[in-house]
């Protein structure tokens, strides 16, 4: 476990760098993960996370890749609910990086 520090918080991280309590986030918080994953936000890569937190909210788990592309579709429309999309948004692995960034749980597939 490790300890971010912003804005005079103490933010707990767990081994992979997900935040271990959802309430400590804050686009402060994902600006600082992004940068540790070599990115910079945008305000797309911040729409998709505050989608993220809204699945999240809604169905009380992190989306893997169908159904984050699913219902990126279905809120944003269908070029932006493309893989190639949150490809491009997030490499690697979107559903877990954008759910990291979102401040949200690992999602369960994703290794």
């Amino acid at each position: 476990m490790s300890i971010l520090q912003i804005d005079g918080k103490h933010i707990e991280l767990d081994a992979e760098g997900f935040l271990v309590h959802l309430s400590d986030w804050s686009e402060a918080v994902a600006h600082h993960l992004a940068r540790s994953e070599g990115l910079e936000l945008s305000a797309a890569h911040l729409e998709i996370l505050y989608l993220l937190r809204q699945f999240h909210s809604q169905f009380q788990l992190s989306p893997a890749m169908r159904p984050l592309v699913k219902y990126v579709a279905q809120e944003l429309g269908k070029e932006k609910g493309s893989s190639m999309y949150l490809l491009s948004l997030f490499p690697g692995s979107p559903a877990k990086l954008a759910s990291k960034l979102a401040g949200l749980p690992k999602p369960d597939n994703c290794l």
